[in-house]
C-alpha cells in the first residue's frame, strides 16, 4: 500500500544539520525541532543510502477502501462474493497504478520520498 505523508502548502523544505551524540548503547536523539518539523511519531525508518544513515518518519497509509467501496456500489454491484472479488481486485490494482503515474509524471526526475515527489507536482501546477 502507498505510504503518503499529507503535505502543506505553507510548509517550507527545512535545510539544517546538527552534529549529536550516539551512546555507548548506540542510542541518538532527535533534536526536537526536526521531531515536530518532521512530524515524527512512535517509529521511524532508518536506512543506509549511498553511504549516509537516513532517518525519517514513518508515513501513514492510505486506504481507498471507502472509495472502491463507493465505486462499487454506484456501479451497482450488490454485497456478495462478485462485491467481494471486484473490491479485492481494485484494491490489488492501486499501488501498481500509483507507481505508473508516479513513473509517467516523473520525466526522468528521480525522488527519494513520496513527499518530495508530490511536492514537485504542486510545483507544476
Amino acid at each position: 500500500m502507498l505510504n503518503v505523508k499529507e503535505f502543506s502548502k505553507e510548509s517550507e523544505p527545512m535545510s539544517k544539520s546538527k552534529k549529536i551524540a550516539v551512546s555507548k548503547k548506540r542510542q541518538l536523539t532527535i533534536l526536537k525541532e526536526f521531531y515536530d518539523f518532521l512530524e515524527i511519531n512512535d517509529e521511524v525508518i532508518c536506512e543506509v543510502m549511498d553511504g549516509f544513515l537516513v532517518i525519517k518518519p514513518v508515513e501513514e497509509a492510505v486506504d481507498f477502501s471507502e472509495y472502491i467501496l463507493r465505486d462499487l456500489i454506484q456501479e451497482g454491484f450488490e454485497s456478495g462474493e462478485e462485491m467481494l472479488k471486484e473490491f479485492t481486485y481494485r484494491k490489488s490494482q492501486i499501488q501498481p497504478a500509483i507507481q505508473q503515474l508516479i513513473a509517467e509524471s516523473r520525466d526522468g526526475k528521480e525522488y527519494s520520498s513520496t513527499d518530495e515527489f508530490f511536492r514537485d507536482m504542486e510545483e507544476d501546477e
